[in-house]
């Protein structure tokens, strides 16, 4: 079996499930911020591969950040696609989407509209987490 088809078998119930040489671990985290800890902890990750629930552009830019070889989303935009073709990482989805909506299903995922001029990899991942940072502040 492969990393890939371990990590998706071990995707239910979980948000994201990472796979390397058969050890694979998971994470429950909402949309990219498994990603965002994990680059941001200093995890190697090179090699892993990911079975994710949506998997737009934004997370397509995180994988390819951290080297990841495959990925496989349950859900996965079409732009987001392209970014891990384009960076020969082999996906596969069950459900291809023009875009990733935001959680009140009313605009596009401000993480999509984040990156979408954005072609760099660790351009992506300084302008997500300021993304991030900047979201967190208007919370509090």
């Amino acid at each position: 079996m492969s990393d890939l088809q371990i990590a998706m078998e071990h995707l239910d119930g979980h948000s994201i499930c990472l796979c390397k040489d058969g050890a694979w671990f998971t994470d429950d985290g909402r949309g990219i911020s498994p990603m965002m800890q994990l680059i941001g902890a200093g995890r190697e990750l090179s090699g892993y591969a990911v079975a994710d629930l949506v998997v737009g552009k934004a997370a397509a830019m995180l994988f390819v950040k951290a080297g990841i070889t495959s990925v496989y989303g349950r859900t996965m935009s079409a732009t987001g696609k392209e970014y891990l073709e384009r960076h020969g990482i082999l996906c596969s989805c069950d459900t291809l989407t023009e875009k990733i909506i935001n959680r009140q299903n009313t605009d596009i995922c401000p993480m999509e509209k984040t990156v979408a001029d954005l072609d760099d990899a660790d351009d992506g991942y300084e302008a997500l987490r300021a993304k991030i940072n900047a979201m967190k502040i208007r919370r509090e």
